[in-house]
């Protein structure tokens, strides 16, 4: 991913562009936004998905044009990661033609998602083909076609002319199917030939915004019966056996959304689809969008439920996002198309409080036991308390991450901070509920925030966009507090450690002991991980990979740093239970643990001097308080 600005696609002289943005109380140096009306005409798409052997799609694009200069866009910020991340380095093949007639393109040489060409005279439209090369191997990228699934994600697909809007162009989508397969997405239907699909016609940002999963062994099972409006649970496999889910579990999915419609007491798309994809190949993934949901996990969601719990947050969350991030947006992300920058200033109320409501309405639901819900509070309370990367860097700053970052590998994580506003704004927004419960004398919640703030304008899917100073109106209007204050002192401060006063508003406090609790027990071992980091500071992954290195923790105090592999504890080949016994031995004792590590081609004994036995963290009630958390995961009424 890159951060490279798109260069303004429609000339005006600088001095009146300044005088314009400035008047307007924009930035000055934002980008010009295009100025022309609706794009005329429709743009003609389609997609060919069949070539599973080869996992490429195959794409024509008729594209409406006059004689004349003409740019084309490839989409460079992907609504929904939150930086430039399109897959341009996949898009192969391109030659363009007029009249049948080749036509010559060139790129733009500072920003590359965009093709310079002439229209000739005499011409209507510009005919495209292309290629998008879905990834074979992981280290090239996110696989979408495997042998069963595919994935249609028409960011990835589309190519749109500059200077328009992208909710003002107008696309009509057409899709090849591999023979016999099923399909799920938000868009709508208009004729199915055989394996070739004809979508409505609609405007680009939408169509961007309506992904589809289709499979080979494919299940769609309803979540609202009866319901105002349909909400379809679309499941695709490795294996048509993976679809058995049975109706407990199907039940739970309802109920989580019967408790979603409780929170936001309303509805803002004409029917919902989940799109779940169920695989060891098929690229793992998680992604809101207004109408749908892409989600991707292992095999077993259904068939091997009792140990798949730890991944039942995700479809809560992608639903929460629907009026969280979707129906309302923050205003620094209302672009005009799909070239020009996002800004993040507000992702700890889209993604943290989206985080916050995937933990409860998993809870309320049934989806993940509220007693386990809870380990998932005391895991994000002891990882953020032991951030060491925030005595420079404050959870406001981790918001510009996706752009900085873009999700690459990090080094040294503890110490160079990540995503954090998605967790630990979870618990900003904790501390948020139990104090408006505490204030208000249990009258008011974050309930009641969700419903007025997202519930606004019932069965409308027009974007409604919020700056910072609504957020604190809204929660004024509920609790008269210094809200603007609070936030920034949480958003802006250095700690020391994790935002935990919410947790102990809420009755409970972190502690450690010396065995995990079954949840993160199972969580671990799922991962086929063991968990170190709040004694020895690190955590080794598969065969004694170092990992997640804490910060002048004891290992790095050591000398221990990435890239390094444990062969060895106290003179014996290295196990996960062996290097937890030693650490257990040597509580209260003097001589230190010694591992024999391997980093490239040096072999050496680093010795850590620690004493204080294994910790784990849970949450302890505090004696006299009210449970306000065991309040908060209730179901409501």
């Amino acid at each position: 991913m890159t951060a490279s600005r798109p260069l303004p696609r429609l000339a005006r002289p600088l001095a009146a562009l300044t005088l314009l943005l400035c008047a307007a109380g924009a930035r000055a140096d934002a980008p010009a936004e295009p100025l022309e009306p609706a794009y005329p005409g429709t743009i003609v798409l389609k997609v060919d998905a069949s070539d599973t052997a080869r996992q490429i799609f195959r794409i024509r694009a008729s594209i409406p044009a006059k004689a004349g200069k003409l740019t084309l866009l490839y989409p460079q910020w992907v609504p929904g990661n939150h930086g430039p991340s399109g897959p341009l380095n996949q898009l192969a093949g391109l030659k363009l033609s007029a009249n049948g007639k080749p036509l010559e393109w060139r790129r733009d040489t500072v920003n590359v998602h965009a093709f310079h060409l002439e229209v000739p005279a005499g011409a209507n439209s510009v005919e495209a083909e292309y290629q998008y090369l879905s990834p074979v191997e992981p280290n090239q990228g996110r696989t979408t076609i495997t042998n069963d699934i595919v994935g249609v994600q028409w960011h990835a697909m589309a190519l749109y002319p500059a200077g328009y809007r992208t909710r003002q162009i107008t696309v009509q989508p057409n899709l090849t199917l591999p023979a016999g397969w099923q399909y799920g997405s938000a868009l709508e239907t208009a004729e199915r030939r055989g394996d070739q699909v004809a979508f409505k016609p609609l405007d680009l940002e939408t169509l961007v915004d309506s992904p589809l999963f289709a499979g080979r062994h494919f299940k769609r099972f309803d979540l609202d019966p009866g319901g105002r409006v349909p909400v379809h649970l679309n499941v695709v496999a490795d294996t048509a056996e993976a679809l058995d889910a049975k109706p407990e579990q199907i039940e739970a999915h309802r109920a989580m959304v019967r408790q979603a419609y409780k929170l936001f007491k309303s509805q803002h798309y004409a029917h919902y689809d989940f799109l779940l994809a169920l695989s060891d190949e098929f690229g793992g993934i998680g992604r809101e969008h207004h109408q749908s949901s892409e989600n991707g996990v292992k095999p077993g969601y259904f068939t091997d439920w009792t140990k798949s719990e730890g991944v039942r947050e995700l479809l809560p969350h992608e639903f929460a996002h629907s009026w969280n991030g979707k129906f309302r947006r923050p205003a620094d992300q209302d672009v005009p198309d799909f070239n020009t920058p996002l800004q993040n200033s507000l992702l700890w109320v889209y993604e943290g409080q989206t985080q916050y409501w995937g933990y409860v309405l998993s809870a309320r639901s049934g989806l993940i036991k509220a007693a386990n819900v809870r380990d998932v509070f005391a895991a994000s309370a002891a990882r953020y308390d032991a951030v060491r990367g925030r005595d420079w860097r404050a959870v406001q700053d981790t918001t510009n991450d996706p752009i900085i970052n873009g999700r690459r590998p990090q080094g040294w994580s503890n110490w160079q901070r990540s995503e954090d506003y998605y967790t630990e704004g979870a618990l900003i927004w904790l501390d948020i509920d139990t104090r408006l419960r505490q204030l208000s004398g249990e009258r008011r919640s974050l309930d009641d925030f969700a419903a007025a703030f997202f519930g606004v304008a019932d069965g409308s899917a027009v974007a409604k966009h919020y700056r910072f100073d609504e957020v604190v109106k809204a929660l004024e209007a509920l609790q008269p507090y210094d809200w603007a204050g609070f936030l920034r002192a949480k958003l802006d401060g250095h700690g020391p450690g994790a935002p935990l006063d919410g947790l102990a508003r809420a009755g409970w406090k972190l502690v450690y002991t010396d065995k995990p609790t079954d949840f993160l027990k199972e969580q671990e071992e799922r991962g086929k991980s063991a968990n170190f980091q709040y004694s020895l500071g690190f955590s080794l992954g598969h065969e004694g990979r170092v990992e997640a290195l804490q910060w002048e923790g004891v290992g790095f105090r050591a000398g221990l740093s990435g890239n390094t592999t444990v062969l060895a504890v106290n003179g014996r080949a290295y196990k996960a239970e062996l290097l937890r016994a030693a650490v257990t031995a040597a509580k209260g004792g003097a001589a230190p643990i010694e591992l024999l590590v391997k980093k490239g081609g040096l072999y050496r004994t680093v010795a850590l001097d620690y004493h204080e036995g294994l910790k784990y963290p849970r949450l302890e009630r505090i004696e006299g308080t009210p449970d306000r958390l065991g309040a908060i995961l209730q179901p409501l009424k």
